[in-house]
């Protein structure tokens, strides 16, 4: 009998492809899980109306336990202008499944590791000392506050009486944008709570001590952004001080980060961040162990449900290509993730040392291992396809 059932939700592009090559291999690997499909993503906005339908929600409140593959978004007026005919104009507003999921059910910690791969050809490498190229070993794990902040979606184009009116109590609001007409705003809200920032906190430290990292990065903006940044800046004084004194906490700009990143990214280990931010730095970091097809995530709640996928998006160009050549690893990465939530973790270990194995030969690389341009003809040039590339892993298990 299986001992884990599995709520699959390929979503759109290339979602399908690589989440049924993770399937291959969690099957290889001995993986024993019962899989169940749910409906997710543009098809069911253009017909139904709901990116997310009630089904595929119902489906991981029960089984709690989601592998997610990619979703395509688009903005506001394209993506009504793509629902079925029937349905346009009756006030269906398009928004992102994926976040949707994330505020439902509370999946406020993210995790991204971004760790690299011996051998891999498309990590980060710089200039050392008369001239020498160095490859440093990039070893980091962002947290990202998952819920808050800018991507709430507490926003407004034109705002409403009492918002505009609130808005106007704050005296640089009204000394900056009072005279502005109202017509002519666009309001976007950064909302962080108390309770979120600290649980997002602490989670990045307890991982720190759990796994050896020394330190902990506030990779905020707490001299500009003065309340949300400061409070979260604060909270994670607190939190080292009175918790985690043998863990150092270190605060950096985002900005100032994300130069640092690409100066001495081996000085990193634990990163945590708000909602936008610890986007675009576990992105940046993606950058240097070869790109968002090595970038994988985790969320999850403390109800214990948690939802697994790739950084990378639905790329639906590549998704029509008679042979698929996108790379699979960061979808089977985080197959991994799922694996060490559910308690399977010498399983993801196995799969792990797999694909180490495979990129450290390098006798199979898919086109952006290569570094060629995403086409068909990469195949004729000896890139390995998708399926390819799942095969070597499953090889080395």
């Amino acid at each position: 009998m299986p001992g884990h059932t599995i709520v699959t939700m390929p979503g759109d592009g290339i979602g399908r492809i690589v989440l049924n090559e993770s399937l291959r291999v969690l099957d290889a690997a001995g993986f024993s899980a019962e899989y169940v499909h749910a409906d997710i993503g543009w098809e069911f906005w253009k017909k139904e109306g709901n990116p997310l339908p009630q089904r595929t929600v119902d489906l991981i409140r029960k089984y709690k336990t989601g592998l997610f593959g990619a979703i395509t978004s688009k903005p506001k007026e394209e993506a009504a202008n793509e629902l079925n005919p029937e349905l346009r104009d009756k006030g269906y507003v398009y928004s992102s499944p994926i976040v949707g999921l994330r505020q439902l059910f509370n999946l406020d910690v993210s995790i991204r590791p971004c760790k690299t791969y011996k051998g891999n050809p498309l990590n980060f490498i710089r200039r050392g000392k008369n001239g020498a190229i160095e490859e440093p070993e990039v070893d980091v794990v962002i947290f990202r506050q998952n819920t808050e902040g800018l991507y709430s979606g507490v926003e407004w184009t034109n705002p409403p009486d009492k918002v505009y009116e609130a808005f106007l109590t704050h005296p640089r609001f009204k000394k900056n944008f009072g005279q502005v007409p109202r017509e002519e705003l666009s309001i976007s809200t950064r909302i962080y709570t108390y309770k979120a920032t600290r649980r997002i906190l602490e989670a990045a430290f307890r991982y720190a001590r759990n796994n050896g990292y020394r330190s902990v990065t506030l990779a905020e903006k707490p001299n500009v952004i003065r309340e949300t940044s400061g409070m979260m800046y604060r909270l994670a004084r607190e939190i080292q001080a009175g918790q985690y004194p043998d863990i150092e906490l270190w605060n950096t700009n985002i900005d100032a980060q994300m130069m640092w990143l690409t100066k001495n990214p081996e000085h990193y280990g634990v990163i945590v961040a708000g909602n936008m931010f610890g986007d675009i730095v576990s992105d940046g970091f993606a950058g240097l162990i070869g790109g968002l097809g090595f970038a994988c995530s985790a969320q999850f709640n403390d109800e214990g449900i948690g939802i697994f996928e790739p950084t990378h998006g639905s790329a639906p160009k590549y998704a029509g290509y008679p042979v698929s050549i996108v790379n699979p690893i960061a979808m089977i990465e985080s197959a991994c993730m799922m694996l060490d939530f559910l308690g399977e973790k010498e399983t993801a270990t196995r799969i792990r040392k797999a694909i180490a194995t495979v990129i450290a030969e390098g006798k199979v690389r898919t086109y952006d291992m290569l570094k060629l341009s995403g086409s068909p003809a990469v195949i004729n040039r000896g890139a390995a396809s998708t399926q390819q590339m799942t095969d070597a892993i499953i090889e080395k298990l």
